[in-house]
C-alpha cells in the first residue's frame, strides 16, 4: 500500500473508527454528557428485547430491499441491453440522475405522492379502485417501497455491465441442446451471473442499512431502523457512548457482509 492511500486511510477511518470505539466504552453521566471510562454497559443492552426488535426491523427491512431491488433489476438489466445503444444511454443518464438526488427529496417526494390530500389515493378513487381517497403513509410497505427506489439504480448499474457481457451464445446452446427458454435461465445464466447478484444485493443492502430520513417520513416508530435509533441517542438522548456502540455494530455488519462477499467470490475462483 502506498504512503498516501495509507494516510488518507488512517485520517479518515481508522482514527474516527478508533475515536468512536474508545467513546463506545465510556461512561455516561447523569443529567452530564460522559467522562472516559472503559465500560460494557452499552453493548450488554444490545441484549436487551428493545434493541433485539430494532436490529430485526433494521436487517429485514434492508434484505427486503435488497432482494426485490436485485429482483426486479435483473430483468430490467436485460431487457435494457437489448435496446438501442442511444435508449440505453438516455436511461442510464437517468439513473444517474436519481442516484444525485438526496434522500431528504426522495423522501418527501414520496410522501407528497403517498398522501391522502395530493396523492395517488386520489387517482385510485377515481377511477373507481377504492371508494375514497386514503393515505399510503406512514407504512411498513411505503418505507419498503422508498427502499427499493433508493436501492433500485444500484443494482442496475452493478447487474447492467455483466449482463451486456455475457455471451448470447451459451444460452443459445443450452437450448439447442433441449432445454426450454426457462430452464437455459435458470441453469446457465443465472449461475454465471450469480456472483454479480450477491455483490448486487449486498451492496443495496449495506446502503439501505444506513437510511435514516426514509424511515422517519414514510415509516412508523416501529419501523425506524438502526441509523435513526443511532441519531436518537446521540442527539436527543445526549447519549454518545451508546450511540457510539450501536454506530460499531453498525458498522461491523457492513464490515462483515463484504468480507463475507469477498470470501465467497474467492473461493469461487479458486474452484
Amino acid at each position: 500500500m502506498g504512503f498516501y492511500p495509507a494516510c488518507f486511510l488512517l485520517v479518515f477511518f481508522f482514527l474516527p473508527f478508533a475515536i468512536m470505539l474508545a467513546v463506545s466504552f465510556f461512561h455516561r453521566v447523569d443529567g452530564a454528557f460522559f467522562e472516559p471510562g472503559f465500560e460494557f454497559t452499552h453493548y450488554l443492552r444490545f441484549l436487551s428485547p428493545f434493541f433485539g426488535k430494532i436490529l430485526a426491523t433494521s436487517i429485514g427491512l434492508s434484505a427486503a430491499a435488497a432482494i426485490i431491488s436485485v429482483l426486479v433489476a435483473f430483468p430490467f438489466a436485460f431487457i435494457l441491453n437489448g435496446m438501442p445503444r442511444r435508449q440505453q444511454t438516455y436511461i442510464l443518464v437517468f439513473l444517474l440522475s436519481v442516484l444525485s438526488l438526496s434522500e431528504v427529496i426522495i423522501g418527501f417526494a414520496w410522501s407528497t405522492i403517498l398522501s391522502q390530500t395530493a396523492g395517488i389515493g386520489n387517482l385510485f378513487a377515481a377511477i373507481g379502485l377504492t371508494e375514497k381517497a386514503r393515505a399510503y403513509t406512514p407504512s411498513l410497505m411505503s418505507l419498503l417501497f422508498g427502499l427499493c427506489y433508493l436501492g433500485f439504480p444500484y443494482a442496475v448499474l452493478i447487474i447492467y455491465p455483466a449482463v451486456s457481457r455475457l455471451d448470447p451464445e451459451l444460452p443459445e446452446a443450452a437450448r439447442m441442446l433441449g432445454a426450454s427458454p426457462l430452464r437455459s435461465f435458470f441453469n446457465v445464466v443465472v449461475p454465471i451471473m450469480r456472483r454479480t447478484l450477491v455483490g448486487a444485493f449486498i451492496l443495496v443492502f449495506v446502503f439501505t442499512l444506513g437510511a435514516y430520513l426514509l424511515p422517519q417520513v414514510l415509516g412508523r416508530p416501529n419501523h425506524w431502523t438502526l441509523s435513526v435509533h443511532i441519531t436518537d441517542q446521540a442527539i436527543f438522548q445526549s447519549n454518545l457512548p451508546f450511540a457510539a456502540a450501536m454506530a460499531i455494530f453498525l458498522l461491523l455488519v457492513s464490515l462483515a457482509l463484504v468480507g463475507l462477499s469477498m470470501l465467497v467470490s474467492s473461493e469461487k475462483g479458486r474452484r
